[in-house]
């Protein structure tokens, strides 16, 4: 990873730098040519790994108004910058380039938490400089090597001279050096062997939004991609960059589930990884068997925090049941089917503790509570475990395996106490309740997390599996998700604006959080509440063409005004595996397709107000096989590219 401002310079503030495996290996690269710096012109990315740096610099004694020599900087997350100067005068440059350097080998974590580690002395090493602290040393090589290394003042030197119409450039190198004693086995990112696990996606939309959007969020999620050492080819997703750039269970799980349709490769090598992380009876001491860890979570100022250990162990179950659907291999499933029944059996444990009259608390409260708050019983673990176990119930029937109807059962008896005691009854017709306490008290604060109400899940036949509301509190679920008290413009907010705890910028008590938005907009279409769905898409279109098509993981919850821009969050991760992957999911979902493949069947059911227009996907991936689907500006969905074994319909 490497981090700067637009004008390429790193100078040790904050989180300059190039880091690797949470260590900062360069915080300081200064370039100065005939002793100034260059005149910022421009700074953007290329890609998710790659940004491009330009400068100007005037020539001492040039008459000429316009700045003879340009500086251009390519760098790679890598730890690869080359920099090139280009004379484009009418007469030699002769004139110093120096780069200064230095390092403090600090850790992400203690940066992140607002420490500046002092620098470490370098020392000259054959083309470079090399730095030694405790535990690692890092170095930086220069192809052509300097003319001087100044290793007191970290300073490599070149004298130019580059003619008219010439360019000259230099390669430099970071790279870092872990001692044997202390080495780890961090994960690693996507080798060069190993396949992307998507292949190229084509996108051709009236909205050129959503093209820009779709195209960098897959780009982001690519550079976040990672897997362990020992497994090379089970790539997963890193949380974000820069704070959480390791494996967030819950977080790699919505991020696969996201990109299911360009294949279930992701899904499954996600999967692979967190079942080997899974606890045993044996690790957990009798208690959490099954449980994904996950550490606890801050929810808002109006509800306890929540463990996400319980979102990861019940979409894990979601997750293999829908990669299923999308074609992920029966020989993998059936691999994974044990951990899926351990994850049942966390939530049947929860349920025989739970003291909320039968609804699920957090799966794993009792591990790690340092709150001493109370559990409750919020909705949309609700939500969560009812999918899980509908999920559950048709991937232990379909391989043979005992507990469908019970779990069916529990689910058919969860529905009816839901619309019973978590529903709070207003005068705009009624609301979902936030959580129940363990005294069967409604909290009646109005979050965002009521989106995961609408995500039912794909089911047989291309078919959605039945939620815990009915139709009509749907309908009025969606009118309050469609209400400024919710959507400011730019997406949802995490608090109601009527909330007197509401803060544009609290992530969890009003700013707007992308993940949530795109599983709303999926949500509405899916229920038939387009009109809601488009303005949120709206909302989320227009907020990306201020963030270059790259959105963050979120961003002030403040109420869209002409020319005002959506406000960054300062602690946002920006690419964030949610954000991206859900973003792309937003814009899939309005082409409805839904797969059956051990059916052998799709079922395409498009957004029939076409709200972006007409769109055309193409390098999608069902049972393996490119598929591709074109929506018109009227709705209506054409296949043009689909395995032949697939039997198509549309409902």
């Amino acid at each position: 990873m490497a981090a700067s401002g637009t004008d390429g310079q790193l100078r040790g503030h904050g989180l300059h730098g190039f880091f690797r495996s949470g260590i900062r290996t360069l915080s300081r690269m200064e370039v100065r040519v005939g002793g100034v710096e260059p005149l910022a012109l421009q700074g953007a990315l290329t890609s998710a790994a790659q940004a491009r740096f330009l400068g100007a610099v005037r020539v001492p004694g040039e008459l000429d108004p316009d700045p003879a020599l340009t500086v251009e900087r390519l760098r790679h997350a890598d730890g690869v910058e080359t920099l090139t100067v280009r004379n484009a005068g009418g007469r030699a440059a002769r004139l110093p380039l120096e780069i200064a350097l230095g390092t403090d080998l600090g850790s992400l974590a203690e940066i992140a938490a607002g420490a500046r580690p002092p620098d470490v002395a370098g020392q000259v090493q054959s083309s470079g400089l090399r730095w030694i602290g405790r535990g690692h040393s890092a170095t930086v090589s220069a192809k052509p090597s300097p003319h001087a290394v100044l290793a007191g003042a970290g300073v490599l030197r070149w004298d130019l001279e580059v003619q008219p119409g010439a360019r000259w450039s230099v390669e430099l190198r970071v790279e870092v050096e872990t001692a044997a004693a202390t080495a780890s086995r961090p994960p690693i990112g996507r080798g060069a062997g190993v396949p992307a696990p998507w292949t190229e996606l084509a996108i051709r939309c009236d909205d050129p939004r959503a093209e820009v959007l779709v195209r960098r969020s897959l780009d982001a999620l690519g550079g976040l991609l990672l897997a362990d050492s020992d497994r090379p080819t089970d790539l997963y997703t890193a949380s974000g960059a820069p704070w959480r750039f390791g494996l967030a269970p819950a977080d790699a799980l919505w991020a696969a589930r996201f990109t299911l349709p360009l294949g279930a490769r992701l899904a499954g090598g996600t999967l692979r990884a967190l079942a080997r992380r899974q606890q045993t009876a044996s690790a957990a001491g009798g208690k959490g068997e099954g449980i994904i860890p996950g550490p606890l979570r801050h929810a808002g100022p109006e509800l306890p925090p929540s463990c996400t250990a319980t979102e990861a162990t019940l979409l894990f179950v979601t997750v293999l049941a829908e990669a299923w659907r999308w074609g992920l291999p029966r020989s993998e499933v059936a691999e994974l089917l044990p951990a899926v029944e351990r994850a049942l059996g966390a939530l049947r444990s929860t349920l025989a503790s739970s003291t909320i009259d039968g609804f699920v608390t957090d799966l794993g409260r009792h591990q790690d509570d340092r709150t001493g708050q109370p559990p409750t019983a919020r909705c949309e673990v609700q939500a969560q475990a009812h999918r899980a176990a509908l999920h559950g119930a048709e991937l232990l029937e379909a391989f043979g395996r005992p507990g469908a109807a019970a779990w069916r059962e529990w689910a058919a008896g969860l529905r009816g106490r839901f619309r019973e005691r978590f529903w709070v009854d207003d005068l705009s017709g009624g609301r979902p309740a936030a959580a129940l306490t363990v005294d069967g008290r409604p909290l009646s604060a109005v979050t965002a997390s009521f989106v995961h109400l609408l995500d039912l899940g794909l089911a047989a036949e291309g078919a959605a599996l039945p939620g815990l509301l009915d139709r009509e509190q749907t309908r009025l679920l969606a009118q309050r998700l469609a209400a400024p008290e919710l959507d400011c413009g730019w997406g949802l907010r995490t608090l109601s604006a009527k909330s007197p705890r509401f803060n544009p910028l609290g992530h969890r008590s009003g700013a707007v959080r992308v993940q949530e938005t795109a599983l709303a907009i999926a949500g509405l279409a899916e229920a038939g509440f387009e009109r809601e769905a488009g303005a949120l898409l709206e909302g989320l279109l227009a907020a990306s063409a201020h963030f270059a098509g790259r959105l963050p993981e979120m961003y002030a919850g403040e109420q869209r005004l002409p020319d005002c821009p959506p406000v960054p969050h300062p602690a946002a991760c920006r690419p964030a595996a949610g954000s991206a992957a859900g973003a792309a999911h937003a814009v899939f979902a309005l082409a409805g397709v839904r797969p059956d493949v051990p059916a052998r069947r799709v079922v395409v059911r498009p957004a029939s107000t076409a709200p972006l227009g007409e769109l055309e996907l193409g390098g999608l991936r069902v049972a393996g096989e490119p598929f591709s689907v074109r929506v018109s500006r009227i709705g209506v969905a054409v296949v043009e590219e689909a395995s032949s074994e697939l039997q198509l319909g549309a409902s």
